[in-house]
């Protein structure tokens, strides 16, 4: 099967809804209200589904991965947006390297684990 797709953006949840949505605006999405219990956030052209649902499990196991250009730059401007301070339940976790690349993680304010990261090239 040939895809040509255009995008993908997976839904998530979140156990606050308006604390989640003020995050990813923070985090430097822009928000896209598609009704009062979902938004789109998007940044160019990657994006995704932000519900007013929170299912623990569910939560529990959610992760993303974000692809960016250099993880320590992008660590280096996560670090500086103090979201932890802001969202106390958001925690951040520094570079680790692999034999494929390099990647940092944040924990949204709900328990989302996104991971970011940069692929070697071998």
């Amino acid at each position: 099967m040939q895809h040509k797709a255009k995008s993908i953006r997976p839904f998530i949840g979140s156990e606050n809804f308006e604390t989640s949505r003020n995050f990813y605006t923070d985090l430097g999405f822009q928000e896209v209200v598609l009704a009062h219990n979902m938004s789109l956030f998007q940044n160019d052209t990657i994006g995704f589904y932000l519900q007013d649902a929170f299912v623990k499990d569910w939560i529990d196991n959610t992760m993303v991965f974000m692809e960016v250009e250099d993880v320590a730059e992008f660590w280096n401007n996560l670090v500086g947006l103090n979201l932890t301070a802001k969202y106390p339940s958001a925690k951040l976790l520094p570079i680790k390297s692999y034999d494929w690349g390099k990647e940092c993680f944040l924990i949204d304010p709900s328990g989302i684990l996104w991971h970011f990261g940069t692929f070697s090239t071998k």
